[in-house]
């Protein structure tokens, strides 16, 4: 039903699964809902949720079990981000983050660098984040211009970096960039672990945003810092597939906390409606409200559906998970926008008091809307990819038409 994802037909978990789930609900019921609130009025890292999170286990869920994950598939982590997404956005990113930055180590580090690192990132002794997007390119891969200059011993980095989440409480940086002289749109990208002591790395101050508190974020400098063979991840070329799957998790990541938001807000709308009175009638009895209900629970529903496709999707391997990644993120990020705003306009002037929590969840489901590529890059992706499919499929049987003069 729209308002739970319980028994869902598209998500099989095994009993271990099942058990890391309902955790999951009861830290939310007992822990990170109550202090949601809290989280949300400053944007300071919520480090009591992220001391929580990484004693339960959960913060490493995509690690393998020999450094302290339990090695969760894409619909486990997707459902476990939900739960979490339908009190806390900041709770749902802290895993969402770790699991993007520590998943460059895991496919690409060395068996020293990973022993060395990832246990202390799943005990949450030290973080590490993702650092990709530059002033004048986040999507755009082929755009960056962070450069990798070959010293003798290693490489020195060189570029800016921005809008990077949990910068200032990040030890390490998974850091992407090009080889010098590299035309743009090189596909030919590096990728490296970087300590946070380098010399030459600096962090700025945290940056003031809209919503999304209890994750602040930071720029990167990068001047002529050194790296050492041992920290780079994967050969030459390889930065291009870390940074796409990286994106590609999470992008399904954001759909599955914009569903988590949007269920939560319709349930306190919901709820909230069958109490409140006018005239002595519960307000939820009248047609117009219950058509905004109607609307926006059929529609969660559609969105539920999709984006636990795009999981099932990623964890079987399908060559098209990129395609349905994108549509289920414009999907499920677009929707939680709007169910938002109309679950904070069922609730009237109460919606808009900081004692609820819909103004927070207004805040937080702009940002989804923009990070991992905007609603309108998702719209450029799937469009062209559909273009190119049509194309290479034959006409339409109920053409009645001679090919060579079809749209001529």
């Amino acid at each position: 039903m729209p308002l739970s994802a319980d028994h869902h037909p598209f998500v099989e978990l095994n009993a271990e699964e099942s058990a890391v789930l309902e955790r999951v609900r009861q830290l939310v019921t007992e822990e990170i809902g109550p202090k949601a609130n809290s989280v949300g009025r400053e944007d300071k890292f919520a480090w009591d949720t992220f001391r929580l999170l990484s004693r339960e286990g959960l913060i490493a869920n995509g690690f393998p079990r020999e450094y302290g994950g339990i090695a969760a598939t894409m619909m486990l982590r997707a459902r476990i981000v939900e739960e979490l997404a339908r009190a806390c956005s900041a709770a749902a990113a802290m895993l969402v983050g770790t699991d993007g930055s520590a998943s460059a180590i895991i496919v690409a580090g060395s068996k020293e660098l990973q022993r060395e690192v990832l246990p202390r990132l799943a005990s949450g002794e030290r973080q590490c984040a993702f650092a990709l997007t530059e002033p004048h390119a986040g999507s755009d891969l082929g755009n960056l211009k962070t450069i990798a200059r070959p010293v003798e011993g290693g490489v020195r980095i060189t570029g800016v970096k921005k809008f990077i989440t949990r910068a200032n409480v990040s030890d390490y940086f998974v850091v992407i960039a090009r080889e010098p002289n590299s035309p743009p749109g090189t596909r030919h990208l590096l990728s490296y672990l970087v300590d946070r002591k380098s010399a030459g790395l600096t962090v700025s101050d945290d940056v003031p945003k809209l919503g999304w508190y209890g994750l602040p974020i930071a720029g990167l400098r990068f001047e002529d810092v050194f790296v050492p063979p041992e920290r780079q991840l994967g050969e030459r070329g390889v930065g291009m597939t870390i940074a796409q799957d990286l994106l590609l998790r999470a992008r399904i990541s954001h759909a599955a906390i914009a569903l988590g938001r949007m269920t939560a807000a319709l349930q306190i709308a919901t709820q909230y409606t069958s109490r409140r009175q006018v005239k002595g009638q519960p307000i939820s009895d009248h047609q117009g409200v219950q058509w905004m209900i109607a609307d926006m629970g059929a529609r969660i529903e559609a969105v539920r559906c999709t984006v636990y496709a795009a999981a099932r999707r990623y964890d079987r391997g399908d060559a098209d998970v990129a395609l349905h990644g994108s549509i289920a993120k414009m999907l499920a990020t677009d929707l939680s926008m709007k169910v938002s705003i109309d679950c904070l306009q069922l609730l009237g002037a109460n919606g808009y008091l900081k004692e609820y929590p819909l103004e927070r969840f207004v805040r937080d489901a702009k940002f989804n809307q923009i990070g991992e590529g905007t609603s309108e890059i998702h719209k450029n992706i799937i469009g062209a990819a559909l273009t190119k499919i049509a194309a290479g499929m034959p006409l339409h049987p109920c053409l009645d038409i001679d090919p060579a003069v079809f749209a001529a």
